[in-house]
């Protein structure tokens, strides 16, 4: 260490949910602890689903950390949960509250703007008691490493700055853990993409469609035909005055359908379901979008290096299994047992001691184990192979496949099966468990909808329109090394906020001829983006974030 860069025990970077726990825990233990936020304020670069669990086994839950919680920076309890197959206008709902209540203590719908934000306040109050703070605005691009050993972080807008524990809870595009060597973006079939609307709804309103109370609050899964084949699905989460509604699905197969996510999320919302809970009134907030790490693949054993120790979606501890889907209370876990891995090897010569202890804790809370089932990867070797899955194809497919699945006694068995939280663990990511199964399910079982949607949901120009940035003028942050269509081509489509014949949005594609030839090449507009990072996995670019402050800011995440 030298003497004259600024020093703290802790650095933490990104004040999300991880990060927070983090701040608060090491506060609580008198740990000298810097917090390192991008946005402008924290929440304005979070997007999530969003709800939030506390579970009964998890060693930490916000509400443990932060008094008042859930009455200051919740929308609404979510008490009912449903999943529903759809095959055209066929539907047939199960009742997954027993699957929802598993293990869980409470669970509420969030907005990521309102909810970080709050937890700012309360992090920069507890930081700062300990000779720390919250300082926004401030872009983390890098690990500082003297004779090789990671020992701080460099900074766009300031100078590198040295510490004893270095907390990465910067996000699924986390920039500290590619530097260390811990993640990268190599396989589009580790990721998801998330897709999301902010829809205005009354809270008498919600509460009469819904059925619900005042204090109560629904959450809606959708799964079958409706999504043009693409292995993923739907959500609707129920918020103080809106709704959060969204698509969820294997970058794979948004790639290999060429779907383009915005017009999967129009599918969902002008269903003929939603427009009994719309009654033909639609205002849209905000559209938003991020990547998603699967964490029954990615999510790291080791999540350190060094001084470095990696929480939340920066490790990959998302955990989306079926209509198991639960991210921000693990990064809760995380940030909060980094901070006790500290505390505890405080003072010990070996750099990597606290990361050794997080990695145990993790394991000892049974964390780790529901990130990564083993059952799934038992599940894995056998139903993702392309034989199997094929086969089980055919067999649904052909007239077994309606008998089979069409009797009392499959439906109460299939009701059974979507509330086991042992088999939902352990379910193949195929087409099977995402469109085929559903669709089928739908068709044997489901109630015709009759009523009709007039929605029509905003267009791409009009949400990148309605979205705020401070762009970074002269200074992208993305660069396109290879323009062709066959190396960068899938982020046309891919890119949320790009699309075919349209020339508004990050990517688009134009015919250029050059002696006699005529080649498709990929351009690149990096104004309208919002940063989700999934073109760094399906193109061939250079990415990072901007510069502090700068780029999309979400008004509700």
């Amino acid at each position: 260490m030298t003497d004259d860069r600024e020093h703290y025990e802790a650095v933490v970077v990104g004040c999300g949910p991880g990060g927070a726990a983090a701040a608060a825990r090491l506060a609580d233990h008198g740990v000298e602890t810097l917090v390192l936020e991008r946005g402008p304020e924290a929440g304005s670069k979070n997007v999530s689903g969003g709800l939030i669990y506390a579970e009964e086994s998890a060693p930490y839950t916000l509400d443990d950390l932060f008094d008042g919680f859930r009455e200051a920076a919740t929308e609404r309890p979510i008490t009912d949960y449903y999943i529903h197959n759809v095959a055209g206008n066929s539907v047939k709902t199960y009742d997954l509250t027993d699957l929802h209540e598993h293990d869980t203590d409470w669970c509420d719908a969030v907005l990521r703007r309102d909810m970080d934000a709050w937890l700012e306040t309360r992090v920069h109050e507890q930081t700062s008691e300990t000779g720390g703070g919250v300082l926004t605005s401030v872009r983390v691009n890098g690990l500082l490493r003297e004779h090789g050993e990671i020992v701080g972080v460099t900074c766009d807008e300031l100078e590198p700055i040295e510490a004893d524990l270095i907390v990465a809870a910067d996000g699924v595009n986390s920039e500290l853990a590619r530097d260390a060597g811990l993640m990268d973006w190599a396989e589009p079939e580790e990721w998801f993409q998330g897709v999301k609307a902010v829809v205005d709804m009354a809270p008498d309103a919600i509460d009469d469609r819904f059925d619900i109370g005042p204090e109560e609050g629904t959450a809606h899964l959708f799964s079958g035909d409706l999504f043009e084949g693409v292995r993923g699905g739907g959500f609707l989460y129920t918020n103080a005055d809106s709704l959060s509604i969204g698509t969820v699905f294997h970058l794979d197969s948004l790639v290999e359908q060429a779907a383009e996510p915005h017009e999967l999320l129009d599918a969902l919302l002008t269903h003929p379901l939603l427009a009994g809970w719309f009654k033909n009134e639609y205002h849209e907030r905000e559209y938003a979008a991020k990547l998603v790490p699967d964490s029954k693949k990615v999510a790291h054993r080791r999540p350190y290096r060094d001084r470095l120790v990696l929480v939340g979606d920066a490790a990959g501890q998302m955990q989306a299994q079926g209509p198991i889907i639960k991210g921000m209370n693990h990064a809760v876990t995380a940030g909060a047992l980094a901070a006790d891995a500290f505390a505890a090897t405080r003072g010990n010569a070996d750099p990597a001691a606290p990361g050794r202890r997080y990695t145990e804790l993790l394991d000892d809370s049974g964390t780790m184990a529901k990130l990564r089932p083993r059952r799934y990867d038992l599940a894995r070797t056998i139903g993702e192979r392309d034989a199997v899955t094929n086969a089980v194809e055919r067999v649904l497919a052909s007239p077994i496949g309606p008998l089979a699945v069409g009797n009392p006694i499959a439906d109460r068995l299939l009701q059974r099966a979507y509330n086991s939280p042992f088999l939902v663990s352990m379910l193949p990511d195929t087409k099977t468990g995402y469109v085929s199964l559903p669709t089928l399910i739908a068709e044997a079982h489901g109630k015709t909808i009759h009523w009709e949607s007039d929605i029509e949901p905003p267009t791409l120009e009009e949400r990148i329109g309605d979205l705020t940035y401070d762009t970074d003028v002269g200074n992208p942050h993305i660069e396109l090394r290879d323009e062709s269509a066959e190396a960068s081509g899938a982020a046309v489509t891919a890119c949320p906020v790009s699309a075919r014949d349209f020339g508004g949005g990050c990517y688009r594609t134009e015919a250029v001829k050059t002696n006699g030839t005529e080649e498709t090449l990929v351009s690149l507009d990096t104004q309208p983006c919002v940063e989700c990072g999934t073109c760094a996995i399906v193109a061939d670019t250079e990415w990072e974030h901007p510069r502090g402050g700068k780029g999309v800011e979400y008004r509700e995440g």
